[in-house]
């Protein structure tokens, strides 16, 4: 099976308990996928293919999303302690099914943004956060002016703890946050790969906007 032909749907973060059993955090908003006994995927390392195994059992931990997962033949914490970091995945052919406009988290990643009001592309959508109505983070092309940070001599800085201090700061991409509702976003097309918004008044201030660091 091609990664291609996968979607991730969590990540093994730790062992739980002494019989092989692990967490696994999702983003998921279908529990099944880990309650329901079956086949899934799983991705060791990021440069090997997915490999098949046997989902025993799985259950949610209240109010996180985190689930306690069994796996075929992982019966022991240090197994279980080896899959740390490794991907969950099934195939796109075993999605659940999705009423009139609902969408995948997936599908939503990497389209394009377009201003309806003005037609311009700002962005691209890099990151859903679901809280209460989804969120989409979207990474501008138009990036605002990053003002460079003091440089200091670092050769009159005696002490590495303080060296540290004074090094030039890393800026990330600026991003804005939009809310996933109809009114701001009336447009979704995932054939041609965008969705058009509708800002209201102060969305797209990028005065507003903070750097992160």
């Amino acid at each position: 099976m091609e990664i291609q032909d996968l979607i991730e749907i969590g990540t093994i973060v730790a062992p739980q308990g002494l019989q092989g059993e692990l967490k696994v955090k999702t983003d998921s908003d279908f529990p099944e996928r880990f309650e329901k006994s079956g086949n899934r995927w799983l991705q060791i390392q990021p440069h090997q293919s997915p490999q098949p195994v046997e989902l025993i059992r799985g259950k949610q931990i209240p109010g996180k999303n985190i689930f306690i997962i069994k796996l075929a033949g992982i019966n022991d914490r240090n197994q279980a302690e080896s899959l740390r970091g490794s991907l969950l995945l099934i195939e796109k052919s075993d999605r659940p099914y999705l009423d009139k406009e609902e969408y995948h988290v997936t599908d939503l990643i990497n389209l394009q943004v377009y201003n309806q009001k003005t037609g311009e592309n700002i962005g691209v959508i890099t990151e859903v956060f679901s809280a209460g109505n989804d969120i989409l983070e979207v990474t501008l092309h138009n990036q605002p002016e990053v003002k460079p940070d003091i440089v200091h001599n670092l050769e009159k800085i005696s002490r590495i703890s303080k060296r540290k201090k004074f090094k030039t700061k890393k800026h990330k991409a600026a991003t804005i946050l939009i809310p996933f509702v109809k009114d701001i976003v009336p447009i979704i097309n995932l054939e041609k790969g965008l969705i058009e918004i509708n800002p209201p008044k102060g969305l797209l201030n990028l005065d507003l906007i903070e750097e992160s660091e």
